[in-house]
């Protein structure tokens, strides 16, 4: 078993949301991850999807998104982002998901899913105090978004048996050049050996997220753009030397 990972989907085929007006690369981008993701996983395999996935505003009009991914090889485990407006309850998600069991989705909030090897913990999270994009209404929605990680961390930590923790959460967890978070803070606690994310966009962006082994933990950025549409291969585990 692979485990691969790309995040930020940014699927809206139930509405008119084109992503090409970010630039030429977005073209088809849906018909590039389907070409790449297609030819590399395998059924067995697992694919990390840690949010912004569908433009839709309702879970009805999500679906047809949704089967697109489920159309796609490998057990996909799914996030929220902080485009998803469709995710409305954990509950109706799961429940959607569980009446097309041929999608092979599984959806993560706050909990964790065992795997053979690893536990993938996650969490939305949320931007954090000094970002560019924090403002101080954001303040309370980080503090619970800090809770939440904690949650699905202990959860990771009472199934792992041993196992390394991967956390896969939307927003990044560290700042501008490393800097440390309350976010990243839950991750040395609980030893979590991977962390991905994505949420970040465009070469300005991308050249700011942290990416390496920080504190004992490697972390990886996956947006979708980033990896130029093609999913990234997460475990085993390489480290660059």
């Amino acid at each position: 078993m692979k485990i691969w990972g790309i995040s930020d989907l940014h699927l809206s085929f139930s509405t008119n949301k084109p992503m090409d007006i970010f630039g030429d690369n977005w073209t088809d981008h849906a018909g590039q991850m389907a070409a790449a993701w297609d030819a590399i996983v395998a059924p067995d395999d697992v694919v990390l999807c840690p949010g912004d996935l569908s433009w839709a505003m309702k879970l009805e009009e999500a679906a047809i998104d949704l089967a697109w991914i489920g159309a796609r090889p490998g057990l996909k485990i799914l996030g929220r982002g902080n485009h998803d407006y469709w995710w409305s309850g954990i509950g109706k998600v799961r429940k959607l998901l569980a009446s097309h069991p041929e999608w092979r989705c599984l959806a993560l909030q706050n909990d964790a899913v065992v795997l053979d090897e690893v536990v993938v913990a996650g969490s939305r999270a949320w931007c954090m105090p000094g970002s560019w994009e924090f403002t101080q209404a954001d303040q309370k929605i980080y503090d619970r978004e800090v809770l939440r990680l904690e949650m699905s961390l202990k959860d990771a930590q009472a199934k792992a048996e041993g196992r390394p923790i991967i956390a896969a959460i939307h927003y990044p967890p560290l700042g501008f050049q490393g800097a440390e978070s309350k976010l990243s803070e839950l991750l040395e606690k609980f030893k979590v050996t991977l962390c991905v994310f994505g949420h970040l966009h465009g070469a300005k962006h991308h050249n700011a997220a942290f990416k390496g082994n920080k504190n004992g933990i490697e972390y990886r950025l996956i947006a979708c753009d980033f990896l130029k549409f093609v999913p990234t291969l997460l475990w085993p585990l390489e480290v660059p030397s």
